[in-house]
């Protein structure tokens, strides 16, 4: 393979010229850490407003992202990375990443627009030999059954041949991208294991963690198959919660005892699992099997932890009873809406679904957010007049609150907590009807 090894070359040499398609939460921090090690990177994005912060050296993740804004500034001022909505400034790349958006529909059938319009772009401008690499999760198959099939018919090129194909599924978490990056490991699926090995050459420069080669669909398998294993989990966790609920035990001291035995890890229940990748993996996941596999216990934890929110409202409605008020008419005050602490991420939310319920039924609500743009409002304004105030992110702003002043603030003392922020011995010695997931009724 000669254009694999010279693009091994220029691989090692920092000589191979990059682009990094989709510059979210995956692909800008993607293309600062290989700007940073010496690489020249053209980002695409079809976001104008975001390509011009980009390339005035702001970045346009506005959460809590260690060592990103400062990073991205320094690749800029160097002229190591440009961003553009243009592909044509992609003739020159040897190696192309596509890091973008791929989410399934209410049937939870893959919707791959964004992941076909960048395959079909790039192959009007992809140069013969080029690596082109998904970075997004997607369904077991998909290289083969859409990628492949798109890069080869709108470019006349021959996979294998003409350009290589390679899926290297990223692992990370807003508030940690950097860190992540470099240090989680990552699977190399290439479509042969020469491709995969070059795969590696090139992660190496940022990763300090395992590259693992292998094919394809492993590759795709494994990102999606490791993200349904926590959702699972999860679910396990936020039942168990329920029935600590009911049965009168504190879910936090029954959780530290299971996890005292051998081998147990219980995860921590909440109001609900959010982001772009935990609530859409799994049918990501159950999607390679299409129907030949009589599913059960994927669709049975996405039930589960779908549903809290519903359950964080029927605590509402219980605390608020108490107190002698209807949820409807009640002002309710939620505190978080991004899905993530620390973080500007509102993708899938629970809290936009408890919201909405909340909506539902007749409440008004007001939200208080501390990295959401549009609910940065000063916390005494929320809580003002309000008869509940609903905890559904843990932001550590909220693990201090002086629960004195909120009691003042507020028109009924009423605290439902969704993810054991606050002590319920120290909320009842302050006058408030207090309801928690995983808290016994006595509480």
């Amino acid at each position: 393979m000669v254009r694999l090894a010279q693009l091994r070359e220029k691989i090692s040499s920092t000589e191979a010229k990059l682009a990094v398609i989709g510059l979210g939460y995956v692909g800008l921090p993607v293309a600062c850490l290989f700007a940073e090690k010496g690489f020249e990177i053209v980002g695409v994005d079809i976001i104008e407003d975001r390509v011009d912060l980009i390339n005035e050296g702001q970045c346009p993740i506005e959460g809590y992202e260690p060592g990103l804004p400062e990073l991205l500034s320094g690749v800029i001022s160097k002229g190591s990375l440009k961003a553009t909505t243009d592909y044509r400034q992609l003739q020159a790349a040897d190696i192309i990443l596509i890091d973008v958006e791929t989410p399934t529909d209410d049937q939870h059938i893959p919707q791959y627009v964004a992941l076909r319009a960048a395959c079909q772009s790039v192959a009007k401008v992809m140069k013969d030999g080029a690596l082109i690499i998904v970075e997004s999760t997607i369904a077991p198959g998909t290289m083969d059954k859409v990628v492949r099939p798109i890069l080869e018919e709108a470019s006349g090129k021959i996979s294998g041949a003409d350009f290589f194909l390679g899926v290297c599924p990223e692992r990370v978490m807003p508030g940690k991208l950097l860190q992540n990056l470099k240090k989680m490991s990552r699977v190399c699926g290439g479509e042969t294991p020469e491709v995969s090995q070059a795969m590696k050459l090139l992660y190496r420069h940022i990763v300090e963690a395992d590259l693992d080669p292998s094919n394809l669909v492993t590759a795709e398998l494994t990102k999606t198959a490791e993200n349904t294993y926590r959702d699972v989990n999860i679910a396990f966790a936020n039942e168990l919660a329920l029935i600590c609920q009911v049965a009168g035990a504190d879910f936090l001291e029954v959780r530290e005892l299971v996890n005292k035995s051998p081998g147990r890890n219980v995860l921590m229940a909440g109001a609900g699992v959010g982001g772009h990748c935990i609530p859409k993996d799994p049918w990501l996941l159950a999607y390679g099997a299409k129907d030949e596999v009589d599913l059960q216990l994927i669709p049975a934890a996405r039930s589960v932890n779908e549903s809290m929110p519903s359950h964080i409202v029927s605590l509402v409605e219980s605390a608020l009873r108490e107190a002698g008020k209807p949820l409807k008419g009640a002002r309710i005050a939620v505190l978080g809406y991004a899905y993530l602490e620390e973080s500007d991420d509102t993708r899938n939310s629970p809290s936009e679904v408890f919201v909405n319920l909340l909506g539902d039924k007749g409440a008004s609500v007001v939200v208080h957010d501390p990295y959401v743009k549009e609910y940065q409002q000063l916390l005494d304004e929320c809580l003002e007049g309000c008869d509940a105030m609903v905890l559904m992110v843990a932001h550590q702003m909220y693990r201090s609150l002086d629960l004195k002043r909120c009691r003042f603030i507020m028109r009924t003392p009423v605290i439902v907590d969704g993810r054991f922020l606050i002590d319920p011995v120290s909320a009842l010695h302050e006058g408030y009807i207090f309801k928690g997931i995983g808290r016994p009724r006595y509480a």
